[in-house]
């Protein structure tokens, strides 16, 4: 029943990582939350639920706690459901993540034949036979990429994790989107290997338009966590980038560099996982104290809330993939296998690749600077408003929580030859020959790209070089004997204020227009009117509402559609009973011929025979025949 494998223990040890510093800080929290007893029982069973789907080892055991999981979230984002907005949130999350459960059943049932206990090795035995893999597959990349938060089934992370409590957000983005990537390396190995040129580069490109997405609706952001939310999707995508250069690599029968890109993309998956729990904490220690989510009402915090700033600061340069922390090791690894195809003669390739490397490029950049602006307006400067000038640090247990996590980042950084040599194994269990000699041929303090071009990096060196500039800049400044000097900011003669700063939406103007097609910003600005008259510019109010892309074009006009179908269904139902016979009989044939398809060859002949009984069907039952 239980599955114990390199994998499954790799992404076991992932949760205890995420999960026990959660812990400390989650009961730090507790007092922060009425309904106390809801949080625990559900913040338990969600822990188990987790462990229980990366060790399940068959399909009714793992489509248990795969629910589990999901309603125990569900009701984790309903803990402090005071307002409509949180209310809205779940049940648009329950909404989403029902769609990939229905998904992974469809998936499983057709892999199993409906016997549900069946284990997955059994499975792959049947999907060898199956006619059409790749609707398996289709079906099996929307149940995990919902829960992922990979585009276009993204749009309910910046709604579900702004409303639920700070830990909870911190384990559904830390680790709940990277037990959905689990299900994808179980199944496309375990199942449906091998897999065809065309699905690795599907989620090549899945991964690049999430990574880009994810970004640029942060940099927009104002709502700290849903920013840090909308980050998730940014790092979903890069972790896809080096799941599809893993799949395309294998399917050119290029082992080690395979290996190699699929090692990234779990490297990414435990750093992800340790800079963005922290990230979540750091807010959600701020939202406490401040009791807002908005940056614009926030500034200065380090003076009052230093472990909180020194954590996050921590974890926004490893985000950004500055060297030489974590994150910028795996996106390099991430780089250095996509740069590693040069020598690839394939037409799509040669177009979707140079499309990643733009879009992983493009990403680094636009991470700085959004994570510039988090960090600045959030901790440095004036403080923004009055409530943030009398604020304090966080209780012990919370801070606990956060230098816990903290370190679990800087071990990812010091050890990555540790973590690398765990990660080999995961891909040895999976039938991959291993490569952990070929990344430190000359020992641990060296890195090496495994392709005949690659490049080498040294994180320790780095790290060492860094300090010492840094320390011999610090000694330099004590010998010279530098004086300081300190006098007023000047203003350009205008007294000095929180309103003389940049403001977050000031910091992301720029950007904000350039890509305006993609936010359709809705701009506001409302000026105080004092005796019919207007007041000088510098009381006005300015604000942008950005409505995200997908949700406006595809969720809200398949809402319309769903609607209108809803709607003609309901007026055959009960005024024209004999067609709504007529659709029922049409829809029994549509299901008979689609499982004829599916489980015999395909044929052209009999399929356009039975397109034109459909049609007729169709035409005369339900249209009827015009006189």
């Amino acid at each position: 029943m239980f599955l114990y494998d390199s994998l499954s223990l790799t992404f076991v040890f992932m949760i205890l990582l995420g999960t026990i510093p959660n812990l400390f800080y989650s009961f730090g929290y507790l007092p922060h939350i009425k309904r106390k007893w809801h949080y625990l029982v559900h913040y338990f069973a969600f822990i188990l639920s987790l462990l229980g789907v990366v060790t399940s080892a068959n399909a009714m055991l793992f489509l248990f706690f795969w629910e589990l999981m999901s309603l125990t979230s569900w009701q984790l984002i309903l803990t402090e459901a005071k307002t409509k907005s949180t209310t809205d949130a779940a049940k648009f999350y329950f909404f989403m993540t029902h769609i990939g459960f229905i998904s992974l059943l469809l998936f499983f049932l057709l892999s199993t034949n409906g016997n549900l206990w069946m284990s997955f090795e059994d499975m792959h035995d049947i999907v060898s036979n199956f006619a059409y893999p790749t609707i398996l597959f289709l079906f099996l990349s929307i149940g995990f990429l919902s829960k992922a938060g990979a585009v276009p089934l993204h749009v309910w992370l910046p709604y579900a994790h702004p409303e639920a409590p700070s830990p909870v957000s911190a384990l559904m983005s830390g680790v709940m989107l990277k037990v959905a990537i689990y299900g994808m390396f179980r199944f496309l190995f375990d199942v449906l290997y091998p897999w065809q040129l065309e699905w690795g580069i599907i989620i090549l490109v899945i991964g690049s338009i999430s990574s880009l997405v994810g970004v640029l609706y942060a940099l927009s952001e104002h709502d700290i966590k849903a920013l840090l939310a909308n980050h998730s999707i940014e790092n979903i995508g890069i972790i896809l980038i080096g799941f599809g250069m893993g799949m395309i690599f294998d399917s050119l029968k290029l082992e080690t560099l395979s290996s190699f890109a699929f090692i990234a993309s779990i490297f990414h998956i435990f750093n992800h996982m340790s800079f963005k729990s922290l990230l979540f904490m750091g807010a959600g220690s701020v939202l406490h104290q401040t009791h807002t989510k908005n940056i614009e009402k926030y500034g200065g915090l380090i003076k009052s809330m230093p472990v909180t700033a020194i954590t996050f600061l921590l974890a926004s340069i490893s985000i950004s993939a500055l060297p030489p922390t974590n994150g910028f090791l795996s996106e390099w690894m991430i780089f250095q296998s996509m740069l590693s195809s040069s020598n690839i003669e394939h037409t799509s390739l040669k177009m979707v690749i140079p499309f990643a490397v733009f879009a992983l490029a493009l990403t680094g950049g636009l991470a700085i600077a959004c994570f510039v602006k988090a960090y600045g307006i959030t901790f440095l400067g004036l403080h923004r408003d009055e409530n943030a000038k009398h604020i304090e640090e966080v209780n012990f247990l919370m801070k606990t929580g956060m230098i816990l996590m903290s370190l679990v980042v800087i071990s990812l950084m010091l050890f990555t030859p540790f973590y690398i040599k765990i990660f080999d194994l995961a891909m040895v269990s999976l039938g991959k020959a291993s490569i952990y000699a070929l990344i430190f041929p000359n020992g641990i303090f060296q890195m090496h790209s495994v392709s005949s071009i690659g490049a080498s990096v040294s994180p320790i060196y780095l790290l060492a070089l860094l300090i010492g500039v840094t320390i011999s800049l610090m000694l330099a400044y004590k010998m010279l004997n530098v004086k300081e000097r300190v006098h007023h900011t000047w203003a350009c003669g205008y007294q000095t204020s929180c309103k003389n700063q940049y403001s977050a939406t000031g910091f992301a103007g720029p950007i904000s227009r350039f890509f305006d097609w993609l936010y359709k910003s809705e701009k506001h600005i409302d000026k105080k009117i004092i005796g019919s008259h207007e007041t000088k510019f510098t009381t006005a109010h300015y604000e942008v509402h950005t409505k995200p892309l997908f949700e406006k074009s595809l969720y809200e006009n398949s809402t319309k559609l769903a609607n209108k179908i809803s709607y003609w269904v309901y007026r055959l139902a009960h005024f024209e009973q004999t067609k709504y016979s007529a659709m029922i009989f049409n829809l029994m044939l549509f299901v008979l011929f689609s499982y004829r398809i599916s489980v015999n060859e395909f044929n052209w002949a009999t399929f356009l025979l039975e397109l034109s009984v459909m049609f007729i069907s169709f035409k005369i039952l339900i249209l009827g025949v015009k006189k």
